[in-house]
């Protein structure tokens, strides 16, 4: 039974290209949806099927992704912004599925968050915030000291990596396979779109206010 939701890019030049290779049993690579930048949505696999879509990579104690989560893939190259009717598709499809499904907010992640560093999808141009102003994913806007502040605050930069690290886990990320500053530009992709420099004290209240909201193992869900 699905109870996470992973989102992808296709990274393909169109969705007809997308759509062949998610159909050719050749590569191993499925999907249960695509959806183009016109908003068609196709279902290429049953909700309550296994698909080939996460590969390697855990979120929380899920090792498994695939076993336990339905794909969604968007059609978009990975180097531009998603359109309006496919992000309009994207919501309606997504609200249906979180309800069939019991599928909670929290547990709608992206191809990234669950392998840091292999993965990229769907990257910086994809709107997580509108997404959690709809209810259907989560976002932070807590902002913190800076990098001099965060380092202060916490006893040193180790000690404020140690608390990064420690929140990471706790809201799913897959910490101890990972290294460190992999696991930030992870968290980063998603929470702090275009953000570079050192770990700062917003990295820190940021996952600490997520792994505070929304622990991977809310309710007793084994993540």
């Amino acid at each position: 039974m699905p109870d996470l939701i992973v989102l992808h890019h296709t990274a393909m030049a169109t969705p007809e290209a997308a759509l062949a290779r998610l159909c050719d049993p050749g590569p191993e690579v499925s999907a249960h949806y695509l959806i183009c930048e016109r908003g068609r949505c196709w279902q290429l696999v049953a909700e309550e099927a296994r698909a080939w879509h996460a590969g390697a990579g855990r979120w929380g104690d899920a090792g498994d992704v695939n076993s336990r989560s339905i794909g969604i893939e968007l059609a978009n190259r990975g180097d531009h912004p998603y359109p309006a009717p496919q992000m309009a598709a994207l919501r309606a499809l997504m609200a249906g599925v979180m309800a069939r499904w019991a599928i909670p907010p929290h547990r709608v992640i992206a191809h990234s968050d669950m392998a840091p560093g292999r993965k990229s999808d769907p990257g910086p141009r994809f709107d997580w915030r509108a997404l959690a102003r709809d209810g259907l994913s989560v976002w932070s806007d807590v902002v913190g000291q800076g990098a001099q502040g965060a380092r202060g605050a916490k006893g040193g930069q180790g000690a404020a990596w140690e608390d990064f690290l420690r929140d990471a886990a706790r809201f799913g990320y897959p910490v101890a396979e990972t290294p460190p500053q992999t696991v930030l530009d992870a968290f980063r992709l998603r929470f702090r779109p275009h953000h570079t420099g050192p770990l700062d004290g917003t990295d820190c209240a940021r996952i600490a206010d997520l792994a505070a909201r929304f622990p991977v193992d809310r309710g007793g869900a084994s993540a």
